[in-house]
């Protein structure tokens, strides 16, 4: 299996580029999608404004991007001049990174795996820095950088035990790929652990620091309703096939404790499946899609993106999705952030450092699975959901600031660390 793994790995970015010139031909990407896939993105004009180093910040997609864009922010404000090029591999997390329209900023799709695009990308640009966000490891582009004597950082590196065990087959390339990162800061000690074991150097790594916690941390105070008008309304985030099947049996045998659930899942074009669940249970329902709001029936089905924040604000205790399937879990900062109480499954591989802290300190309540869901929700009162969101503030509040990661990253490009404190 090893021999074959390897044997085909050379042929994924062709296959890459194929999917890229389909998808260009389909009209998917916009026109200058493939042109900036084969490594053709035009750098800024040097004047007074961009004469100084160069940065390449890579990030897979939207959450990846969202995660590190107050290291960017910080880098911009750190030093002035400064250019980045920030590539991603999706259409929206590209048109996300423009919408923030800082300055000096390019954005781009990132080039394929291949020689050439990466060549052409890298003698347009001459980065000081790859600076690359969460689980991004590219061999072939790892390796045309520190040729080049472009230094290789990971920031919020994430190495889970499913991917681990994925990776351990092709040890002696990721062995290759990690051996030219110059520095590492992981999210997590657990993830420092699995990458030295695949091949990272110690002397590179750095404390962890989780990108996701910092950002939430850094934004202001949202505006929430009273906790007396939130008690009674039941969150279901980002769930996946499999979760609201037990989510809606939950809910409906815990009544006397919740009046609404309002069920937003990761995929919303999965609504029909999740409406007809709904109806099998006879429950009264409503949609964003229709332009309903939260409140008209029992059941509101969050069918759409980007409004999430309005749906943290107004319930009190939030189950996370992805937890109770084989998906790894969601995030928990975004609803700490709102002051809900977290409820999870056991399935938080990606995510195990901030569980395992919020759990210890009775910021979030684990359950073992599914049969426990009921129980746990009916014994949530108004007070238990306080206590919840009290401790799992404390836990935000303590997961660090961020400063030594940008220092870090200043004193690689030569720089002199000197910044505002992030807060």
């Amino acid at each position: 299996m090893r021999l074959l793994i390897r044997l085909l790995l050379p042929l994924v970015p062709w296959a890459m580029l194929a999917v890229a010139i389909w998808r260009r031909i389909s009209r998917r990407e916009p026109r200058e999608a493939l042109a900036e896939r084969l490594g053709y993105v035009r750098r800024l004009a040097k004047d007074g404004s961009g004469n100084g180093p160069t940065l390449w910040l890579h990030g897979a997609s939207n959450g990846e991007l969202a995660s590190a864009n107050w290291v960017l922010q910080a880098l911009l404000k750190a030093q002035p001049g400064l250019q980045v090029l920030v590539t991603t591999n999706t259409a929206t997390a590209r048109a996300m990174a423009a919408g923030w329209g800082l300055p000096g900023v390019t954005v781009a799709f990132a080039p394929l795996d291949l020689n050439g695009p990466l060549r052409r990308l890298l003698q347009a640009w001459t980065p000081a820095q790859l600076i690359t966000v969460e689980a991004e490891i590219y061999p072939r582009r790892f390796a045309l950088c520190a040729r080049a004597g472009v230094k290789v950082v990971l920031i919020g590196a994430r190495m889970s035990e499913r991917s681990f065990r994925g990776w351990q087959d092709l040890q002696p390339v990721m062995a290759k790929a990690l051996s030219v990162v110059t520095m590492a800061s992981t999210q997590d000690q657990a993830s420092a652990g699995r990458l030295l074991a695949l091949g990272l150097q110690p002397g590179v790594l750095r404390d962890p620091c989780d990108l996701k916690a910092v950002a939430i941390g850094l934004l202001a105070a949202p505006m929430l309703p009273p906790q007396t008008e939130r008690t009674r309304w039941l969150l279901a985030a980002s769930t996946h096939a499999g979760e609201e099947a037990v989510v809606l049996d939950a809910f409906m045998a815990a009544r006397d404790r919740f009046d609404h659930l309002i069920l937003a899942p990761r995929h919303p074009r999965r609504a029909g499946e999740i409406a007809a669940l709904i109806a099998a249970r006879g429950l009264a329902m409503t949609a964003r899609t229709s332009g309903a709001m939260p409140g008209e029936t029992v059941v509101f089905l969050a069918d759409t993106m980007g409004e999430m924040d309005r749906w943290y604000a107004r319930c009190g205790a939030c189950i996370v999705g992805g937890s109770f399937v084989r998906r790894g879990g969601h995030t928990p900062w975004e609803p700490v952030r709102f002051g809900c109480a977290v409820l999870h499954g056991p399935s938080v591989e990606n995510f195990v450092a901030p569980y395992a802290a919020l759990d210890s300190a009775g910021g979030a309540l684990a359950l073992a699975g599914p049969a426990q869901l009921a129980d746990a929700l009916a014994g949530l009162d108004g007070a238990a959901q306080a206590r919840l969101a009290a401790a799992a503030a404390q836990i935000l509040t303590a997961t660090g600031r961020g400063d030594d990661l940008i220092d870090e990253i200043m004193m690689l490009l030569g720089a002199k660390a000197d910044h505002t404190p992030l807060r």
